[in-house]
């Protein structure tokens, strides 16, 4: 699964850098074990004590001292002018005869001398005095040992450091897996259809945005899958009532139910009716294009006046039959955009107008401009609509009329303005009050 894979390689590659680090940490600590001058300031601190009680030994028991060190790693050799005044049994160090001159013959501070690299022991060379008589200490160190015993405690300890932090760990990255893991879940549950499922995060880090990303992502689902619902079923509405009609009337026709002179009017219903289902498989047809990225998209400067004026003849029928008067503001106006896209938005908004109109009333064009945009908005004096309504207006198949038999039409004309209008990248804005009309405006983006 792909949420244990996540676990084990979190872990693994813990632990791979854990491991790296010990090794890398191993590895410089063993060069400043042997190397960091420390070490050599404490030999020479060890020295000089060393010297400090060989003078205030009585001469008689140096040797048995020196003996004593020597249990402890410590190799003492004295140098007179005559030569070596004591040495150990087991000799474990030399020094040059030019070496022991040199301390023999001047004040030096304790000195180290050289030694090979990476080497755990030092020879401490100091000029000391035992009854009055100037002497040579040589003290040779080994400190083998204590350094093992120092890298065997480091080495314990990271490992121990590595042990411990892998089992914190290997509990801690549930905290970070588990809700990874309950996305998972959350997931295969929406692929079952389940669009309500939903996750509670009180993390704000990036896996807590992602589950708030996951939340909205399946709000958004539910909205389409609920819209897709609405949509068959006010399709399946659209195309059932005509059919039906269609299919009683043919059927009372072919029965002869209907007399002969009645036949006609019958047949105008029909013919109606299918006119309808032909206009909404247009719209249909013309809102899938629109929704395509593929929709084909001509950008011209044209005349919006011009084009408004053409709108109004072409709707003249519909204005003339319910005796409306247009009045028309409008300068000379020149914009950007689908021509023909934009003929349609002023055919259905005028057709939307004249259709809620009453019967002598007056529809008012007008337009406005300013320095970025100029504004055209379509006026009516019709009975209104609803306010908790208006924000439903450009939806599909929506209708302020829920009987959808008192206007004609099938509830899809604003749908494709709002979608003509976002193609050419403007606006559209919608003011009513009941009994008192609706105005309907346009923004669109100009040069100035």
């Amino acid at each position: 699964m792909i949420t244990k894979s996540l676990y084990i390689r979190t872990i693994i590659t813990f632990i791979s850098v854990v491991i790296i680090s010990i090794l890398a940490s191993y590895f410089i600590t063993s060069l400043f074990v042997n190397e960091e001058v420390i070490f050599d300031e404490e030999v020479t601190k060890i020295a000089t004590g060393v010297a400090q009680l060989i003078e205030i030994t009585e001469p008689e028991s140096i040797p048995e001292l020196i003996e004593t060190l020597g249990e402890f790693n410590f190799d003492l050799m004295l140098v007179n002018e005559e030569g070596v005044t004591y040495s150990p049994t087991d000799f474990s160090f030399t020094v040059d005869k030019e070496t022991q001159e040199t301390f023999l013959n001047s004040e030096m501070p304790p000195t180290i001398l050289p030694y090979i690299k990476k080497e755990a022991t030092r020879t401490v060379g100091i000029p000391i005095e035992i009854s009055n008589e100037q002497h040579a200490m040589f003290i040779h160190m080994n400190y083998e040992e204590e350094v093992n015993g120092f890298r065997k405690i480091i080495v314990g300890t990271l490992f121990l450091v590595l042990f411990i932090g892998s089992m914190l760990f290997l509990f801690a990255s549930r905290y970070f897996v588990n809700p990874i893991k309950k996305l998972t879940n959350a997931a295969k549950e929406m692929a079952t259809g389940n669009l309500s499922v939903r996750l509670k995060s009180k993390n704000k880090d990036e896996v807590g945005e992602l589950i708030t990303s996951f939340n909205y992502m399946a709000s958004e689902l539910e909205k389409i899958d609920k819209m897709r619902d609405d949509f068959v079923s006010n399709v399946s509405h659209e195309i059932q009532s005509p059919l039906t009609s269609i299919k009683g009337f043919t059927k009372a026709i072919r029965d002869e139910v209907v007399p002969v002179k009645n036949q006609k009017e019958y047949l105008d219903i029909i013919y109606q009716e299918t006119d309808r289902l032909s206009r909404l498989s247009e719209n249909l047809l013309q809102l899938a294009s629109l929704d395509s990225e593929y929709h084909p998209f001509h950008p011209v400067t044209f005349k919006l006046d011009e084009q408004i004026r053409r709108s109004v003849l072409t709707t003249e029928p519909l204005w003339k039959k319910k005796d409306i008067q247009i009045h028309l503001d409008m300068g000379r106006k020149e914009v950007t955009g689908d021509e023909d896209l934009f003929e349609q938005v002023w055919v259905n908004l005028l057709t939307n107008a004249i259709k809620y109109s009453s019967q002598h009333s007056i529809i008012t064009i007008s337009m406005t401009e300013k320095e970025s945009e100029t504004k055209v908005s379509i006026t009516d004096k019709g009975k209104g609509i609803p306010k908790e309504e208006i924000p439903y207006l450009f939806d599909r198949f929506y209708k302020v009329d829920k009987a959808r038999t008192s206007v004609e039409g099938n509830g899809l004309g604003l749908a494709i303005v709002k979608r003509i209008l976002s193609i050419n990248h403007c606006s559209i804005d919608v003011e009513s009050k009941e009994g008192r009309g609706s105005t309907f405006t346009v923004t669109i983006p100009t040069s100035g």
